[in-house]
């Protein structure tokens, strides 16, 4: 009962005023000491593990999305090598994964959203990732909030995806119907060695915003769907590990690769926690 109104709650709650106001006050720098005590009240909260990161102390950090979106210590995390071994993108806990069928990837017990849909209502874009694999991977508060490439790749195309702004969490998940395909999103498309992959990252209620490395914050008309391409000398290379963009307060990360591409590893199912860098799929030999 108590979940079925907490979803009915966020059809009426003014979904956009209420993140924005949160994004404000999580940027502000205005008042140190409430920050401190926010931080702190955070981390008791959600467990968070002051011992990875960076800055250890939490009274260090300007403002509470600069404590949201810490670094972590070198070598807190290992990117496993390996041509062949594609990795997490982030902390966090497996939503779904699994296979792409007629356009539709699935989100929880009898709910899927559409692909096309999710990458932006473009048909060429999504075309190559028909009856390939998808991954879904939910940020929990707690989590490292920083996104990395999960195998080199250059950026070729960035989506910016107007929607609502649900919460993500998994009780959501279950009830909302098209969930992911409605939410605000950035979708980035890379061109691999495997072929195209996408990374959509996908807002939610209280998400402050979404930024990438070269682009930072993702703040255009949130009534309008933009695109941006990349080629020729503003083609953006990475390699495997490299950060690619951060949550500004959390949220869920799609990857979608095309069919026979990779194969997720067998220990790698719906509700298992992964950190970034661990191994979670192999790609094909010949897509190396």
């Amino acid at each position: 009962m108590l979940d079925k109104l907490f979803v009915l709650s966020q059809y009426v709650t003014p979904q956009r005023t209420v993140s924005h106001l949160a994004g404000r006050l999580a940027d502000s720098t205005g008042s140190p000491a409430l920050k401190n005590r926010v931080v702190n009240w955070f981390i008791g909260r959600y467990g968070v593990n002051m011992s990875e990161a960076a800055e250890s102390d939490p009274t260090a950090y300007p403002s509470f999305n600069a404590f949201f979106t810490r670094e972590l210590k070198p070598g807190a995390r290992t990117i496993t090598p390996g041509d062949d071994v594609f990795v997490s993108p982030v902390d966090g806990a497996i939503s779904q994964l699994g296979q792409v069928s007629n356009d539709r990837v699935f989100q929880a017990k009898g709910q899927s959203f559409g692909l096309t849909e999710l990458l932006g209502g473009d048909e060429p874009s999504a075309t190559p990732f028909r009856e390939g694999q998808f991954s879904t991977i939910y940020l929990s508060p707690k989590d490292y909030h920083r996104i990395h490439m999960p195998m080199a790749g250059t950026l070729r195309e960035m989506v910016y995806v107007p929607g609502n702004l649900f919460s993500v969490n998994p009780v959501t998940a279950e009830n909302v119907p098209n969930l992911f395909a409605r939410n605000e999103r950035v979708v980035c498309i890379f061109d691999t060695d495997a072929g195209p992959m996408a990374m959509v990252l996908v807002g939610a209620m209280i998400v402050g915003s979404m930024e990438t490395t070269w682009a930072g914050v993702i703040a255009p008309n949130p009534a309008k769907l933009t695109r941006w391409h990349y080629q020729d000398d503003q083609a953006i290379k990475f390699e495997k590990g490299d950060e690619m963009g951060r949550f500004r307060l959390g949220s869920t990360v799609v990857l979608v690769m095309p069919k026979g591409a990779v194969t997720w590893n067998a220990e790698q199912i719906a509700g298992k926690t992964v950190q970034m860098g661990e191994a979670f799929g192999t790609l094909a030999s010949d897509a190396r």
